[in-house]
């Protein structure tokens, strides 16, 4: 039986709460955002929390334990579209992910 599934779940809902918590729900913002993607295999819509820097039209969202994960790999190869909520509207830009030598995975969205 998974137990770390119901678990994964409670924390991210728990997270995606707290950006609508008044007073620290504007700093959470700046750093978490909900991603959502369409699965390539599934074809099922998928959300998630995530971290992310914004650098001009660019968003870099770093992947914690990418082996651990799988919805990343969505965006090998030529990548696909990914939806963001940023400054509380919901962008769709394309992303591409990248794993470095170190076996780092970086999701890089051109908005």
């Amino acid at each position: 039986m998974n137990f770390k599934a119901p678990l994964v779940g409670r924390v991210n809902r728990w997270v995606v709460g707290l950006r609508d918590v008044p007073l620290i729900g504007k700093l959470v913002r700046k750093g978490i955002t909900v991603a959502s993607y369409t699965g390539r295999k599934s074809g099922r819509t998928f959300s998630t929390p995530v971290g992310y820097q914004r650098k001009g039209g660019i968003v870099e969202i770093r992947v914690m334990m990418p082996d651990a994960k799988t919805w990343w790999r969505n965006f090998s190869g030529e990548g696909g579209p990914l939806t963001l909520e940023l400054d509380g509207v919901q962008r769709t830009g394309h992303a591409t992910s990248h794993r470095d030598d170190k076996g780092r995975v970086t999701v890089r969205v051109r908005m």
